[in-house]
């Protein structure tokens, strides 16, 4: 352990008394809230959708052409585009809509600070995210030291991590523990023991295509949990408790966008058990495979790294071409030719390629991919995605804090009264000095998992940015009564259709997909070492690679799809 890690955690205490006197408290003149969206530009999207939606799209004006083209410049295409170089394929072009690559592990500035838009923690890789885990080494954010893996302390969330505003005041963890029963502990002990033993009658695995084979695409247990929503398991286990069911639901919109009435058994259960399983209240933890990996920008910090090798300062020049919405991707015999729009020039220009790898969402893909394979439109035609919002507030004063636990990176409310509120992470927990976690100036950024409101896609296509940043401020105002005095800046950003929901019977229909066609990758490690096969959907001439394929959206399931996706292109 580090000095200066050492010496920020023993100041922790003083820091969390610090806040809860608020440092004197902010001004009580209320500033005017500046702010508005940013990050996706919704009107474009909508551009794209409407044209798709005429049929009668633009003739191109410049043909390029490229060994590979790459649509889609989310974490999949950017992994692609990693594998295609490390293949020795430098001649590609990777096509994104917004003016920056990154999907939903975007980052970005706010008030000078870096702060995440979207993802914003990595949980440390095991053994089966082998292609992650080169990644992180390439990054520097692992190394071998005496035989053994050690991830650098400034990558790893530092302590404490997590709290929860529960019953008027802070407690460690996000599971509910202050002044509950028996009762209540009893059944978090009994869903313990019954992830373990879903884990025992069929591992599981993350990313979870790593399970996948022509054989038996999934376990029997798998396809009994896949079969039956989560809520309806936890009934038919005895598992009502309110505060249990709570954490459970919050996990579930944490991961997948909705709760544990629409997502799979299966789902719920892989959200624990593909990691660190789950852990009753006084039972041993494994605090290393419980560690996270996050930045001040979130996953953001991994997909600017990933772009900075793509980019050329040339007009025109570089793989990596932004502002560029891809209208039609059509397969011939001999090639493919791609039509995109150039939102810089507002011209139509073809990309003609021998391969293209399709990195788009499902349901973009099956619009503009032409005569689309029978297992594209399946896919689309059985997912559902959940719209979600994140609010970055920029505070310029200290902020007073309840009392309790010490300010956290994480840190969540107990029946938040937003809909879908996620709680929130503290951009500056990360930096090293302790005493500007809540003392500001710094950023939180809420989370709103949009999958349960019934119109939730419509509120954030019509309401304004204000309704949003007011809906933010109300509810973190409960454990931070001046946040209102003390913030300055609410900037808004909006995901349409930010992630694939796991509902019940997707994942049997996903593994299936790209099996049977036998596009089995192995990418040689070392002479005794090779990793897992990677099933990839493909046509002759399409390799089609986004975490949508894998019916649920993580880093894991987005990065390891594109990197053999990236295989598959490179031959």
């Amino acid at each position: 352990m580090t000095a200066w890690t050492l010496q920020r955690r023993q100041f922790v205490a003083g820091a969390a008394a610090l806040a809860t006197t608020a440092l004197g408290g902010c001004e009580r003149t209320t500033p005017p809230l500046l702010g508005g969206f940013t990050g996706i530009d919704m009107a474009r999207g909508h551009q794209l959708r409407d044209l798709l939606k005429t049929g009668r799209l633009p003739a191109p004006s410049v043909v390029r052409r490229a060994q590979v083209v790459i649509a889609g410049g989310g974490v999949a295409g950017l992994a692609a585009a990693r594998a295609l170089r490390l293949a020795g394929v430098h001649d590609f072009a990777l096509l994104e809509l917004e003016d920056t690559p990154g999907g939903n592990s975007r980052g970005t500035l706010v008030g000078g600070l870096p702060c995440p838009q979207g993802a914003h923690y990595l949980p440390v890789p095991g053994d089966d995210a082998r292609e992650v885990q080169d990644l992180l080494e390439e990054l520097g954010v692992r190394q071998r030291l005496a035989g053994r893996w050690q991830y650098d302390e400034r990558h790893l969330c530092h302590s404490p991590q997590e709290r929860l505003f529960f019953d008027g005041e802070w407690q460690e963890g996000l599971l509910p523990v202050h002044g509950v029963g028996d009762a209540t502990l009893a059944q978090y002990r009994r869903f313990a023991r019954a992830v373990d033993a879903e884990a025992r009658a069929a591992r599981f695995a993350m990313p979870a295509l790593k399970l996948w084979n022509q054989k038996q695409p999934l376990a029997p247990a798998h396809q009994a949990l896949d079969a039956i929503t989560f809520d309806k398991w936890l009934a038919t286990q005895g598992l009502d408790d309110a505060h249990l069911r709570w954490y459970l639901d919050y996990c579930c919109r944490d991961d997948y966008g909705a709760g544990a009435a629409r997502v799979s058994a299966w789902a719920g259960i892989h959200y624990f058990a593909s990691r660190h399983g789950f852990h009753a209240p006084g039972e041993a933890v494994d605090e290393a495979r419980e560690s996270v990996l996050t930045w001040p920008e979130g996953n953001g910090w991994i997909t600017q790294r990933l772009a900075e090798p793509l980019q050329n300062s040339a007009p025109g020049g570089g793989q990596l071409r932004t502002a560029t919405s891809v209208l039609r991707i059509t397969e011939g015999r001999h090639g493919v030719e791609v039509d995109a729009l150039n939102h810089r020039t507002g011209n139509v220009e073809r990309w003609v390629a021998p391969q293209c790898i399709v990195a788009l969402p499902v349901l973009l893909a099956a619009r503009v991919v032409q005569q689309p394979p029978a297992f594209l439109t399946g896919a689309a035609q059985r997912l559902q995605w959940a719209p979600w919002l994140v609010a970055n507030i920029h505070i310029g004063s200290p902020l007073a804090d309840r009392p309790g636990a010490a300010p956290a990176w994480d840190n969540v409310l107990y029946a938040d009264p937003t809909a879908g509120g996620l709680g929130y992470v503290n951009a500056g927990h990360q930096g090293l000095d302790p005493r500007a976690t809540l003392t500001g100036p710094t950023v939180l950024t809420y989370y709103q998992a949009l999958g349960d409101l019934q119109d939730g896609r419509q509120q954030l296509a019509t309401q304004p940015w204000q309704h949003w940043a007011d809906a933010a401020l109300a509810a973190l105002s409960v454990p931070h009564p001046d946040l209102r005095e003390c913030a300055t800046r609410v900037d808004i950003t909006r995901y349409g259709h930010a992630m694939a929901i796991p509902t019940p019977g997707v994942l049997e229909y996903l593994s299936k997909i790209g099996l049977h066609r036998a596009t089995i990758i192995r990418k040689q490690l070392s002479k005794t070492e090779q990793t897992p096969w990677i099933p990839t959907p493909t046509t002759a001439r399409l390799a089609f690679a986004h975490s949508d394929w894998s019916g649920y959206s993580v880093f894991e399931e987005a990065f390891t799809r594109g990197h053999g996706a990236g295989l598959v292109a490179a031959g």
